[in-house]
């Protein structure tokens, strides 16, 4: 990190200003030179001329300079703002490479603030998705991210499994002495404890990964339910075709809309039947996996057409889902009523018709997303941090039954292995070929 990198901060395009970012030991020499006349007093805003390389006018900008080590990459950093456009803040750029900058790398300024111990990795994952939040409540849990509660949490979890470690070590070193019983059953809660704590914060944040991704939602039933028609009525047009005959929708069908403050992409599935169609077949199987990915699951039976097979068929995948929001409609009220299943009447269904009337399932489809977004249960916020808090808490399980039978090396392998798991989250023993994977998928200038 001896270099001077450079990097436009801002989105391209046409807009009012655009910030260009100098981090590294040349920032302030480059900096004099594109803007001769200003101070560069830390943390003060001044306006002056920048030039190119050839000392020509380019703009009458803001220039602000941040002194290491109090700057977000730890370093030197000089941000000059101009006025927006497609070619300013390219000049200005230009400018930094001609005086001996080079061009940033996708997420370098988040990396060097990694490297120098400005930020740990749940920070930066949360900076990255702070960007592309979809509503004001993943904002709020990102915010929360960017002011260290995952990190503290982390902290936390590793330094109880560091004290278990402890005691196990010291108990291998006396390994002749008799253990006291109420020693192991103490260490044994503890960690069964941490544990149910791992595996809860798993099911929340997947639960909720709609709250930053936008949340999927899953219309499902037989054919000829109404699930296109719905779809359509949802969005405002004609986006699926609506037809008597079964077996239309062959594939599924997913358009964005705003429900509330939560984006969210509804996906209209084709009906699941038995078919021998291999086309139609193709399209079932995809509807299945649609409601396993989904995070909310709008169950629609025909209230106008006697219990069938196919609706047994829905039933059975309902019931045995876990861990989603589910809202049964009974749909085509506004037809003369022939459906009659007592067994519906658990999931408090809502009458609606997705022609005439369909305003208190999306009120129900509302009140559903902001309850989710109002747990205040840390939430995670990439696949990463989810996948390595299960492993943490998949080497805990395996710690306890060693624990139990004395097996004590056993024990502490299984805890280091967790305690492995965990820090992977804020600072991993990671190589730099990982660092850059990662960090590779931020943004320009950030």
């Amino acid at each position: 990190m001896n270099d001077t990198i450079a990097a436009i901060a801002t989105a391209h395009g046409v807009a009012s200003i655009s910030i260009i970012r100098l981090s590294g030991p040349q920032s302030l020499d480059i900096a004099r030179k594109i803007a001769p006349k200003a101070t560069f007093t830390p943390r003060y805003a001044q306006l002056c001329d920048l030039f190119d390389a050839e000392g020509v006018l380019i703009d009458r900008g803001i220039v602000l300079r941040f002194q290491a080590p109090h700057s977000y990459t730890g370093e030197e950093i000089v941000e000059f703002q101009v006025h927006g456009g497609l070619v300013v803040a390219e000049q200005i750029l230009e400018s930094a490479r001609r005086h001996g900058a080079r061009l940033a790398e996708p997420g370098e300024f988040s990396k060097r603030a990694f490297l120098n111990g400005k930020i740990d990795l749940s920070e930066a994952e949360a900076i990255a998705k702070m960007i592309e939040a979809k509503s004001a409540d993943a904002a709020r849990i990102l915010a929360r991210q960017i002011k260290g509660e995952l990190g503290r949490f982390v902290e936390e979890s590793r330094e109880k499994l560091l004290r278990a470690l402890a005691h196990s070590e010291v108990m291998i070193d006396y390994a002749e002495e008799d253990i006291p019983e109420d020693l192991i059953r103490g260490l044994e809660a503890q960690l069964v404890e941490l544990k149910d704590s791992l595996e809860r914060i798993v099911q929340s944040s997947r639960r909720r990964r709609g709250l930053i991704e936008g949340f999927r939602v899953a219309i499902v039933g037989k054919p000829n339910v109404g699930k296109s028609s719905l779809l359509n009525a949802m969005l405002s047009y004609e986006r699926a075709i609506v037809s008597d005959v079964a077996g239309t929708t062959r594939d599924t069908i997913e358009e964005q809309i705003r429900i509330g403050s939560h984006i969210v992409r509804i996906i209209d599935t084709a009906g699941i039947r038995q078919t021998e169609d291999r086309v139609e077949r193709i399209g079932v199987e995809r509807s299945l996996a649609s409601l396993e990915e989904a995070e909310v699951v709008i169950a629609l039976f025909d209230a106008s057409r006697p219990w069938e097979r196919e609706d047994e068929r829905i039933l059975e995948r309902i019931e045995a889902l876990r861990d989603k929001e589910l809202i049964v409609a009974l749909n085509k009220t506004d037809l003369p009523r022939r459906l009659e299943e007592p067994r519906l009447e658990k999931f408090h269904p809502l009458e609606i018709s997705a022609r005439r009337d369909f305003s208190h399932l999306m009120e129900e489809l509302q009140r559903r997303l902001d309850a989710l977004g109002q747990d205040e249960e840390l939430m995670l916020a990439s696949e990463r941090q989810i996948e390595a808090v299960e492993e943490c808490a998949r080497q805990i399980r395996e710690a306890v039954a060693p624990l139990k039978q004395g097996e004590l090396e056993f024990f502490s392998y299984h805890i280091q292995e967790a305690v492995q798991a965990i820090s992977r989250i804020t600072r991993p023993y990671e190589s730099e070929q990982i660092l850059d994977r990662m960090f590779g998928e931020f943004c320009l200038g950030k």
